[in-house]
């Protein structure tokens, strides 16, 4: 028969095992904590306190006996299944240790210990991919909660190991983009990748980049040793000509969908849970909401087949250029719909690889873009190049809709084997980004 649990007892009990706790005295809050055990042997806080003291003294096999105690009294709880995680790993079961902390993450993703002791794990097995994605998830979500940024931000315990995983990761990211590009090196000889190299460096900030002109800055990628131009002349595109040559046609197919029954269009910036995005991006200028709106040809490098059918000699005349061609993220192809009285704030494109190019079919007065704080006024049926990495912004200030085709193009100073090679990469990076796991 079990003997009737004493809550004074128990009480007195956490109470001088958390005083002692508090003062750093860990041999008399173990003593504490394990009378409170005796009269509550499901007391989660008593179970996890003493299995560290038993993982302290290098016991991993009685922490591991208490986590999972704790573990069934309270099977969603994270923090238990993290220590229980570590427990595993001093004990040498690598397997299980992977399976509570693959757990633990699922139930708290930020819990960026976690991760980097997954990344220890991983790299313990060998699995540097892992390992890599591991540490950079565990790096992303502690600087999220705004630690690890540095030595003052990171808990001494974790420092060298953090210091370890940013070394990691940082070697890890250029053996893999390293092997991306060495078979063009192969093919074309290392001269001709050498602003590629150059560009590769100054992503994994191994160098700084040296920006021509402090008005353009790329968020993602940034290609040195071209020009730095916020408009290019229309010389450089001879494709676009066949653009302005059709614009009666493709006019005519955009009217059709602006006249079709329900609304062909989406919103250029996402469905209705980016409206934080919108509100930052878009401004109202009259009484009527802001709306920029799409209607995709292709968006990140996808085809919208339907769309397309619906346009044949548009999709036709696109499918015949020299697009960007990048798996993933390219082409990005579109009749781009402002609204009347909206503005498109101030903002930066990705990389000055490419350059967006508008053929404006709908113009009305009062309609403007921006770049580099130049403006250009748009003239219907001409085609006008720019690069986005320079800040830029459009309005339309009229009553009516303003229309443009957006098509995407290689900037025309990169040679064919480094587009080739900034394809590669971009499709590379964009596939290590996606397997690091979000916190």
């Amino acid at each position: 028969m079990t003997a009737p649990i004493d809550d004074v007892t128990v009480a007195t009990c956490r109470k001088q095992a958390l005083a002692a706790v508090q003062r750093g005295d860990v041999a008399l809050a173990e003593q504490a904590f394990s009378r409170l055990l005796e009269q509550r042997p499901d007391d989660v806080e008593a179970l996890q306190f003493l299995a560290s003291c038993q993982l302290g003294r290098g016991d991993a096999g009685a922490a591991i006996g208490l986590l999972h105690a704790a573990h069934r009294i309270e099977p969603d709880d994270a923090a238990i299944l993290h220590q229980l995680g570590t427990a595993q790993i001093a004990a040498g079961d690598l397997r299980s240790a992977e399976d509570s902390l693959r757990k633990g993450l699922a139930l708290a993703p930020g819990m960026f210990v976690a991760r980097l002791r997954l990344g220890v794990l991983y790299e313990q097995q060998g699995r540097r991919h892992d390992a890599v994605t591991a540490y950079l998830g565990a790096i992303n979500a502690a600087q999220a909660q705004g630690r690890w940024l540095s030595d003052d931000t990171t808990a001494p315990g974790v420092r060298e190991a953090v210091k370890h995983a940013t070394q990691y990761v940082a070697a890890g990211r250029r053996e893999l983009f390293d092997a991306v590009i060495e078979p063009l090196r192969q093919r074309y000889g290392r001269a001709e990748l050498a602003r590629v190299d150059q560009c590769l460096a100054i992503y994994l900030h191994e160098q700084p980049a040296p920006l021509p002109d402090p008005r353009q800055r790329p968020l993602f990628l940034y290609f040195p040793g071209v020009p730095s131009q916020t408009y290019y002349p229309r010389e450089r595109f001879a494709d676009h000509a066949r653009l302005e040559a059709a614009v009666d046609a493709i006019r005519a197919e955009l009217r059709e969908v602006l006249s079709e029954a329900g609304d062909p269009f989406v919103p250029f910036l996402g469905a209705p849970s980016a409206a934080a995005v919108a509100a930052r991006l878009l401004d109202a200028t009259g009484p009527q909401e802001a709306a920029w709106d799409a209607f995709f040809f292709y968006r990140h490098g996808v085809r919208h087949d339907a769309n397309c059918a619906r346009c044949p000699n548009t999709s036709a005349l696109l499918d015949g250029m020299p697009l960007v061609r990048v798996r993933d993220h390219a082409p990005e192809t579109l009749f781009s719909v402002l609204r009347p009285g909206t503005h498109i704030l101030p903002h930066r494109g990705v990389t000055n690889t490419r350059l967006v190019t508008h053929l404006p079919l709908i113009v009305p007065p009062d309609c403007a873009l921006r770049v580099g704080g130049e403006t250009h006024v748009w003239e219907e049926g001409r085609c006008v190049t720019f690069d986005d990495t320079f800040e830029h912004e459009a309005w339309n200030r009229s009553a009516q809709t303003r229309v443009v085709l957006i098509a995407d193009s290689w900037n025309p100073d990169l040679s064919e084997v480094e587009r080739l090679a900034v394809a590669d990469l971009v499709a590379a990076i964009g596939d290590f980004n996606r397997s690091v796991p979000e916190a």
